[in-house]
């Protein structure tokens, strides 16, 4: 029998989340890129839970060189892809990139990877103080092209406090709303500390200058969604399940896509949604909320972006830029759409149309390496899966 207009209409786990302002589509997750999300056995009750996050709860208390690296690996990497592997000794750690961890026409010249392992490596020598070891840092020991990333010596010493250290587990890329609070200019510089050689760091700050460069990400992610590859791409290290999240303890999963816990246990519920609505839900995430409540953004710039050892070095530097800011309670997350747009013209050897774009915002010879926004969180990140220890080091 139909029923009427007077009777209750069941709700639905798809109803539930349009009634909260979280169409289909929102069950795709997305970090720079767009994903679809299956999560019936997803740790709705235990968000942050298992295996896949233990090493988020026990690198304080391993001792010596594996501390170390157990703090290495609670750093950032594009797409949570964790491209590294330790080699460890009593005297020295021996850092390798994963030429198995990448992502594609993502990331077509491995820049990202490079300031992903630049991020790991920067946690590890922050880490060594504390436990008693003086870090002294090769780089690139083998050349550009060897798998060797950093030679890095360790030298007994008294242990000394470092407040990085203490706030390396706080750390999370924070893909959430963040308030409309402005942040002071000195709060910015005080961000930073001391450049790299070659390295430099611009803030983009007031009305028009966000407005332009918040245009420009939008479209950056129209246009990734559009290219077939980089969209195939971004879906290879999307993690549909808990299970999955459990099994390969890396890329990205929906506890990192900053929802309130409702949003997130809703959400949960739903069955995966297609790539293209995937694509969709990134591309309105972006205007809506990352764009839309950015108090500013850092963009790390270079004269030499081809460089392996200018690649490490930017990484080091954004990952004391995300500790000083979690020690200050300011909220980062990378957005790094347009320099990947500019990397597949040139791969491609398309016309191009973002480089120009980025260049009229930025210092005069500048190059864009990475970007990142920050602001005020209404929330905190959470921590999203990491391989431990064993599985990294040998």
């Amino acid at each position: 029998m139909p029923s009427t207009l007077d009777e209750p209409r069941p709700v639905t786990r798809r109803s539930l989340l349009r009634g909260i302002g979280l169409g289909a589509a929102t069950v795709a997750v997305a970090g720079t890129g767009v994903l679809g999300y299956r999560v019936y056995d997803s740790g709705v009750l235990d968000p942050g839970g298992g295996p896949a996050h233990e090493p988020w709860h026990d690198w304080r208390d391993i001792p010596g060189p594996r501390g170390a690296v157990a703090a290495a690996v609670l750093a950032a990497s594009p797409h949570n892809t964790q491209p590294w592997t330790f080699v460890v000794r009593a005297d020295a750690i021996q850092m390798f990139a994963d030429p198995t961890r990448t992502t594609g026409s993502v990331d077509p010249f491995s820049r990202e990877r490079y300031v992903g392992l630049g991020c790991a490596l920067e946690n590890l020598t922050i880490a060594c103080g504390p436990r008693g070891l003086r870090p002294d840092v090769t780089l690139l020991p083998d050349g550009p092209s060897g798998a060797r990333v950093a030679r890095v010596g360790l030298t007994p010493e008294p242990a000394r406090p470092d407040p990085l250290h203490d706030v390396i587990d706080r750390r999370h890329t924070n893909r959430g709303p963040y308030l409309p609070d402005p942040i002071a200019p000195a709060d910015l510089a005080a961000l930073a500390g001391p450049f790299p050689p070659g390295v430099d760091l611009h803030w983009v700050t007031g009305p028009g200058p966000t407005t332009a460069l918040g245009t420009l990400l939008v479209d950056a992610a129209e246009a990734l969604c559009a290219d077939e590859q980089q969209s195939v791409d971004n879906f290879a290290w999307f993690r549909a399940s808990n299970d999955e999240a459990q099994a390969h303890r890396d890329g990205l999963v929906l506890d990192g896509q900053g929802l309130s816990p409702f949003e997130l246990g809703a959400a949960k519920l739903l069955p995966a949604t297609s790539r293209a609505e995937g694509d969709r839900f990134w591309v309105a995430r972006t205007r809506d909320v990352h764009v839309a409540t950015a108090a500013a953004y850092g963009v790390i710039t270079t004269t030499t972006p081809d460089d392996r050892g200018t690649q490490l070095e930017a990484g080091r530097l954004l990952q004391r830029v995300h500790l000083h800011a979690t020690a200050a309670g300011i909220a980062l997350q990378h957005m790094n759409q347009v320099t990947e747009r500019i990397d597949r013209e040139t791969s491609t050897g398309a016309p191009a149309t973002f480089a120009p774009r980025f260049a009229a915002l930025l210092p005069p010879g500048a190059t864009p390496l990475l970007t990142f926004r920050v602001g005020r969180p209404v929330r905190d990140g959470r921590p999203t899966p990491r391989r431990s220890v064993a599985m990294v080091a040998s």
